[in-house]
């Protein structure tokens, strides 16, 4: 780029195409400013800007997310009666996706039908990247129901792995995940094999980290050391491969793929300390923490905050609270609302309540919902109902009145008998309309994912399903299993409140699973 501006300068005549491409250059180059500085220069010196000056600039913008900044130049552009091409409203439509402007992107949608999809300038090629864009920007606005419905429009055959990797890209980030890995699966069901390409592993590697779908991971990563296409020494898909294994529980391999790695960014790391720190395997956390800074990483405020949630998770309260005051004096990262509240689980979970309590009372910020979720959850563990009171107020106060707020407290009151309370609680939640949601969990059977709910029997095998789990019960009873009846929610005996704790989600995963 240095050698192009030294011939730039030099030069006694520039016309627009001169100028475009050192816009174009700059924007590309990461030297956005630069290229900006001459966008107003050029309008500056009158000079004509056609529909390249213009893209160039909505590109940037829409690249690093600024998406207001790219609609304001679009609405310049119309005002300048210069006509956007397929370019143009791929970069107007990243940047609608980047901040979320479904409306704007509706009326990008509507603008592109009237004067750019289909047009006598195009061929099939430039509409579907123009579809794909469009089908990209409403699953980023999680308009999923949208976006499939134009994915279905496109004839199987017409479709490239651009359209299935932003469908599949949108179920994995913003939709439900299991669509994600049956449409990739469909990827391979049509006549004209559409080979996915990096970006398309990553996507369905997502989905599987959101699902903990191990065995559909395993079969990826498979896939992926067959084909020569797909490398797996890619950052981002070996990125993707230590997330999904991690939140898969299979931490050991995720070690293993982050050992084979060639190279490695913070994102590397930081997967890797996620996986130890949500499976509470806080010395190795502590490990991965300690290379880190061999490595003269970066610390910020989410690997702090991985390793105190490790810390919680393993008891290792004063290694934990060690770490947080020790954030902003010798590692410059001030604590964040997340911080506070991942020390008060930390103190809450050892029983520290009144420690959680002084902590959340000098806070430098107003705690947020978040922080008061997390000393509720204390005292539903410890029984502390006056203070559970007090942090279900702090959580009213803030308007937090979701189902998770209302049956924390009715556990807690239940657990401490008062029944009265239990029932004052559901008829608040009945008058201002909050249903609880049903408990769910799910397990991966030979022929997909099998979906259980709290007392679920509407499953084929659900006659079959409870006899195994009346079995696996009276087995672990026979070696010491004493059902906890404490948060039951209805004043009945003991054994009818057994009874009830056998229809959890799941219970019923697991007795399909055996």
């Amino acid at each position: 780029m240095e050698d192009a501006s030294k011939v730039y300068e030099r030069m006694r005549f520039k016309d627009v195409v001169t100028w475009n491409a050192m816009v174009t250059g700059y924007s590309q180059n990461g030297r956005f400013e630069d290229a900006l500085s001459l966008f107003g220069k050029m309008r500056e010196e009158r000079i004509e800007l056609d529909v390249v000056t213009w893209s160039s600039v909505i590109s940037g913008y829409a690249q690093r997310g600024f998406g207001c900044e790219a609609m304001d130049v679009f609405r310049q552009m119309c005002g300048c009666s210069c006509r956007p091409n397929v370019v143009t409203l791929m970069s107007l439509l990243s940047g609608c996706a980047s901040v979320g402007a479904l409306l704007h992107g509706k009326e990008t949608h509507c603008y592109s039908i009237k004067f750019i999809l289909k047009g006598e300038h195009n061929d099939d090629n430039d509409d579907l990247a123009g579809i794909n864009a469009l089908i990209d920007m409403y699953a980023k606005c999680k308009s999923l129901e949208v976006a499939r419905a134009m994915f279905d429009e496109i004839c199987p055959k017409d479709r490239d792995v651009v359209t299935w990797t932003v469908m599949i890209g949108g179920y994995a980030q913003y939709g439900d995940a299991n669509h994600a890995l049956q449409l990739f699966s469909e990827m391979f069901k049509f006549d004209n094999c559409i080979v996915p390409n990096d970006f398309t592993i990553s996507c369905v590697l997502m989905a599987c980290a959101r699902l903990a779908a191990l065995r559909f991971g395993k079969q990826i990563h498979a896939y992926v050391l067959r084909r020569s296409r797909i490398d797996s020494d890619v950052l981002f898909v070996a990125n993707c491969l230590i997330d999904m294994y991690s939140k898969s529980g299979d931490v050991d391999t995720a070690q293993v793929v982050f050992d084979s790695m060639s190279k490695r960014n913070a994102i590397s790391w930081t997967s890797l300390l996620t996986g130890y720190g949500m499976h509470g395997c806080s010395e190795d956390a502590f490990r991965v923490f300690d290379e880190m800074r061999k490595e003269a990483l970066v610390l910020d405020g989410i690997t702090f905050l991985v390793v105190l949630y490790a810390c919680s998770h393993s008891g290792m309260v004063d290694r934990g609270i060690d770490l947080f005051y020790r954030m902003s004096k010798d590692f410059v990262v001030d604590p964040g609302v997340e911080h506070y509240a991942c020390m008060a689980d930390l103190f809450g979970r050892a029983g520290r309540l009144c420690e959680a309590t002084r902590l959340i009372n000098d806070m430098s910020m107003e705690p947020t919902p978040v922080v008061w979720i997390a000393l509720l959850s204390a005292c539903r563990t410890h029984s502390n109902v006056e203070l559970a009171e007090f942090a279900a107020k702090k959580l009213l106060e803030l308007k937090a009145d979701n189902d998770g707020t209302y049956t924390l407290l009715s556990n807690i009151y239940a657990n401490a008998r008062r029944w009265k309370d239990v029932a004052r609680i559901r008829y608040l939640m009945k008058r201002t309309g909050i249903k609880k949601r049903p408990g769910w969990s799910w397990v991966q059977g030979r022929k997909g994912m099998e979906t259980f709910y709290v007392g679920d029997r509407t499953h084929s095998q659900s006659q079959k399903i409870y006899e195994t789990l009346a079995d696996l019960i009276q087995r672990i009873k026979a070696i010491g299993y004493v059902p906890q009846t404490n948060f039951a929610l209805h004043d009945v005996d003991d054994e009818e409140k057994g009874d009830q704790l056998l229809e959890h989600s799941e219970k019923l995963a697991l007795a399909y699973a055996s």
